[in-house]
């Protein structure tokens, strides 16, 4: 990785590498899965501190556009962000479209058939 980082960004970067680097594999699996679990406890920590970060700047007024390149994603994806709507949740929504989407074309696939 050749991008400069913020230090708190590359010390995390660092400590993952170094868990991937444990040669003993039971210990290595047992570092990794309590780094997993304490991370998994925390994520909607930071998530949550982004969002607030996120709608200071737009309070500040600054536009969707500029706080996207400030974090090096889309306008919009800033605007979800902002309004707490996480990845997993956009790809949930997604996945239930695509669901209804196959439904109804093969009800209307059906119904061709019978008439």
């Amino acid at each position: 990785m050749t991008e400069q980082l913020p230090e708190e960004v590359r010390r995390l970067v660092d400590a993952v590498e170094a868990l991937i680097a444990i040669e003993d594999d039971a210990e290595c699996a047992e570092a990794i899965s309590a780094a997993l679990k304490y991370w998994g406890d925390n994520s909607p920590k930071l998530r949550e501190a982004r969002q607030e970060r996120v709608m200071s700047l737009k309070s500040q007024g600054k536009t969707w556009q500029e706080i996207g390149d400030l974090m090096g994603v889309h306008f919009t994806r800033a605007q979800q962000i902002g309004n707490g709507i996480s990845g997993a949740v956009r790809q949930k929504k997604k996945a239930q479209q695509d669901a209804a989407a196959k439904e109804a074309a093969a009800g209307e696939a059906a119904e061709g058939q019978s008439g």
